[in-house]
């Protein structure tokens, strides 16, 4: 072993280069050129003093450094540590943990900033000093920062700049003043505004987007007695964002509306689990808003029976459907969310069904269209049913019966009423109208809500209304004047509350047929049909009470009904609605006027001008017509005109009824002849001549380039009696072009559910603009084609969820044998929709094609049990 020799071994300390206090003495030693340091090792003494000093806040230590002529050759103002910090960087970062030294400490940024230190450099995360200031130091010092080089507009990597950081989605707590440094000094330099804050700003609309749509569903389920579960438990928009572009699906494939020909656009099931999958799909289903799982599932379903099976697995199943979507709407007639549910769902699945061009024509050969718009039609007919039950309950009392003015006629005396009662009344009545001490005479209370300022004037009767004829009724309403009160105020609450009763209830349900998205021509149809119910009963009921039949009446109604036309333009519905209420205009006319025509050429003008009533109705409200006190009256010599109109108007009746009989009879010998012998072209021809007009106007109506207001609702029989049918159902039709039966409508018009409607200052308030943005232009509708086509995984657990266990069956197979290949179609890796991957072998079958015959089930709608359903009138 060869021994190894050690050199002699130094046991003598090493300096402390890196002392934890340092100071001036120990620094000046250190450095003296009797201390044996190398020049490196002073070098990093000083560079450590430095840190030092600037952590602590050493003003003094710092000063020492940066003026000693041993220390100041190995002084560098640029050292960064580990982290990427500068000297002034250390120093701010120490703000705030010792309050005492926080001027000291300030001092020594600006010491460092005098003598030379970079400012604007930036660490290793991107933060440069003014970004530590920000969040740290006085006002005094951030602004001192920006005047020595520090840029406001400074970003970190992740491109956040120090407002941004002290902003957020909040201010700091106590960081106000230096966030409005920030901004006024950013501002002054041409900013408009950061990226946080427009995610703040986007954040804060999103919010308050949430908070109105919340406010909104809040307010429609108070009214109609909607339970939460009906609006799901997801946070979905509801499209109220003024940014919807019309029409973002218009421009799609066909691939979209006839997928591919294989397993992967079908859902297979066989006859024996349709009664499951109804049950789960359409009987026991849960209703939410805009779900159309039910529709989706039903229409893959229709694809593989149609595609694979004949046509009685298809007959099954849509008829089979059909009953169940219609047993589940009877019997919920009361709940109107199963019954917009229905309506959507069934809306959807015609869609689905006619824009497939794989099944549309076999469909179509066995009536499935058909059997689809007939339930469509019943379920449309059971919420005009809810809507008009619904508003029979307000009528009287918002329309009818509510005095917007009732201070001006209050002392409106009829000659049928005991005058010797009246000085009673009237002195209790100024008894109770006395002011009280403290209170002002002159003061007026506040006009109620949903009404308008002033009465509306009548319909321009030409030259057979003249200022001297309505004299007297001028007269009448200039004596009623009496100061209002305290007390009348109070009384005609009650009467108020009422209107809006009725227009919050007309709200609400529009606005739950929006969020549902319910087809935008169903929705302008069914208040096309609910608005003639309601004007053929206040029609009715003003004929057949004798004391809606006086000229006082007849204003206070008027000035209702300006509600309800508002109330149509308001919602963006086409003017052509309100065109019902024409009738009961001319009749409010009339009993305007009545009593003030003396002259027998002003009759005659009088009655060319109203169009819209005939001389039955007319005599009638001339027989029981209350007139009041002083009131003028029509002479014998026009009275007997009427009476000659009406006779001629009860034989030009007899006649009409004869000839109607005479064309329904001829109908019907011509449907007959239309089963027996397939009648001509020219017969179907004539027919479809009548709804082509209406149907066209319906298509016009997704037309961008027309306007809705050319729209006019179809119109209803010529009133040959006095009375106008209510119970009249004006035609539904549907669009001709299937693929915009998915469209929806544009949600702006709702947006403002909640708001007091008695906000408005006038009747006529609204500007021009805003008029033809709501009705002047075409009807605003987005395409949800490819919305509606979405289905979740989930879909199959949906459908088989109520399935205890797998039931395993045997086929019945007769002359049929199975091939042991499968199908080789490759699926396609592209499609977004749900494809189901199933084997199902081949079938060397020779079903029964496809046919136009009838079936041989019946049509009077057999279930699949055998059981038969027995069909309910409406």
């Amino acid at each position: 072993m060869i021994p190894v020799s050690l050199g002699p071994l130094d046991f003598s300390p090493e300096p402390d280069l890196h002392p934890l206090y340092p100071s001036s003495s120990f620094i000046s030693h250190s450095l003296s050129p009797d201390s044996g340091l190398a020049p490196s090792q002073k070098s990093e003494l000083v560079s450590h003093s430095l840190s030092r000093a600037c952590v602590f806040g050493d003003l003094s230590l710092l000063q020492y450094l940066l003026s000693d002529h041993q220390s100041q050759p190995y002084v560098d103002l640029s050292a960064r540590d580990e982290d990427g910090l500068s000297l002034i960087s250390l120093a701010i970062l120490g703000f705030g943990s010792e309050s005492e030294r926080d001027v000291e400490r300030e001092e020594c940024v600006r010491l460092l900033i005098a003598q030379g230190a970079d400012a604007p450099c930036a660490d290793k995360a991107g933060w440069t000093a003014l970004h530590h200031a920000a969040v740290l130091c006085p006002p005094t010092l951030v602004s001192h920062l920006m005047t020595h080089g520090c840029s406001p507009f400074a970003e970190t990597r992740r491109r956040l700049t120090p407002l941004d950081i002290v902003t957020a989605h909040t201010v700091l707590p106590g960081r106000d003043d230096i966030a409005l440094l920030l901004e006024e000094a950013m501002r002054s330099q041409g900013w408009m505004g950061g990226r946080m804050e427009e995610k703040r700003r986007a954040l804060d609309e999103q919010l308050k987007r949430k908070g109105r749509q919340k406010s909104v569903r809040e307010n429609v389920s108070k009214v109609l007695g909607l339970q939460n579960q009906w609006w799901g438990s997801h946070e979905e928009d509801d499209g109220f964002s003024s940014d919807d572009s019309d029409g973002e699906d218009d421009q799609l494939d066909d691939e979209l509306y006839t997928p591919k020909l294989d397993f992967t656009s079908m859902l297979a099931w066989s006859p024996q689990e349709l009664s499951h999958i109804f049950d789960a799909v359409i009987t026991t289903s849960h209703t939410s808003v805009r779900n159309s799982q039910p529709a989706i599932t039903l229409y893959l379903m229709a694809r593989f029976a149609c595609l694979t099976c004949d046509q009685t697995w298809l007959e099954d199943l849509v008829l089979g459907a059909t009953d169940a979507i219609e047993e589940k709407f009877f019997s919920r007639s009361e709940d109107i969310t199963c019954l917009v549910f229905c309506l959507y769902n069934a809306t959807i699945w015609l869609h689905l069904m006619q824009c497939d061009n794989a099944i549309n024509e076999g469909c179509e050969m066995l009536g499935s269209f058909e059997l689809l718009e007939q339930v469509i039609n019943s379920v449309f007919v059971f919420i005009i049913r809810y809507a008009e039950r619904r508003i029979d309950q307000l009528l009287d009392a918002a329309i009818l019966d509510n005095s917007p003015v009732a201070s001006e006629f209050e002392s409106v005396q009829f000659e049928s009423e005991w005058s010797f009662l009246r000085p009673f009344s009237a002195k209790k009545k100024s008894m109770a109208n006395t002011p009280s001490h403290g209170t002002p005479k002159n003061s007026t209370p506040s006009s109620p809500p949903f009404l308008p300022s002033r009465p509306p004037s009548p319909l321009s009767l030409g030259p057979a209304v003249t200022p001297k004829g309505l004299s007297s009724l001028r007269q009448t309403l200039s004596r009623a004047k009496a100061p209002s009160t305290a007390f009348n105020t109070h009384s005609d609450a009650p009467k108020t509350t009422g209107l809006r009763d009725m227009t919050s209830f007309l709200t609400a349900l529009h606005t739950l047929l929006t969020l549902s998205d319910v087809n935008p021509v169903l929705m302008i149809q069914f208040w096309s049909q609910v608005m003639y119910w309601t004007s053929c009963e206040i029609f009715n009921r003003i004929l057949t009470r004798k004391k809606y039949l006086c000229r006082s009446k007849a204003v206070q109604i008027g000035m209702n009904l300006v509600v309800l036309e508002e109330w149509i333009e308001d919602m963006g519905l086409p003017r052509g609605i309100a065109s019902h209420f024409t009738p009961v205009r001319d009749l409010l006319n009339w009993l305007q006027c009545l009593s003030s025509i003396t002259d027998f050429s002003n009759l005659v003008a009088t009655i060319q001008t109203m169009k819209n009533i005939n001389p039955l109705q007319m005599r009638r409200a001339v027989r029981d017509y209350k007139y009041e006190v002083n009131e003028g009256r029509m002479t014998d010599e026009c009275i007997q005109y009427l009476t000659q109109l009406q006779k001629d108007w009860e034989r030009h009746r007899v006649k009409m009824g004869v000839e109607a009989l005479r064309k329904e009879m001829g109908e019907r010998e011509r449907e007959r002849e239309l089963e027996d012998n397939l009648a001509s072209e020219a017969a179907s021809l004539n027919a479809s001549s009548e709804t082509f007009a209406a149907q066209h106007s319906i298509d016009n109506l997704f037309d961008r380039s027309h306007s809705q207001s050319e729209w006019e609702p179809a119109k209803a029989p010529q009133v040959l009696g006095e009375l106008l049918d209510s119970r009249h159902m004006l035609p539904l039709f549907l669009p001709s072009d299937p693929r915009v039966l998915s469209a929806t409508p544009e949600k702006r018009v709702v947006s403002g559910y909640g708001e007091r409607a008695g906000a408005r200052t006038t009747a006529h308030a609204r500007s021009t603009s805003q008029v033809s943005t709501l009705d002047g232009g075409a009807m605003k509708w987005r395409c949800r084609s490819r919305r509606v086509r979405n289905v979740d995984f989930e879909t199959l657990q949906w459908v088989d969820r109520f399935r205890t266990k797998p039931q395993v069956f045997q086929m019945p197979v007769h002359g049929e044998e199975y091939e042991e290949t499968y199908p080789s179609t490759p699926l396609s890796d592209d499609i977004d929709d749900l494809r189901i991957n199933t084997d199902v072998p081949h079938t060397i079958s020779h079903g029964t094609p496809l046919t136009k015959r009838p079936s041989a089930r019946s049509r009077g709608r057999l279930s699949l049990i055998g059981d038969p359903v027995i069909p309910i009138s409406l």
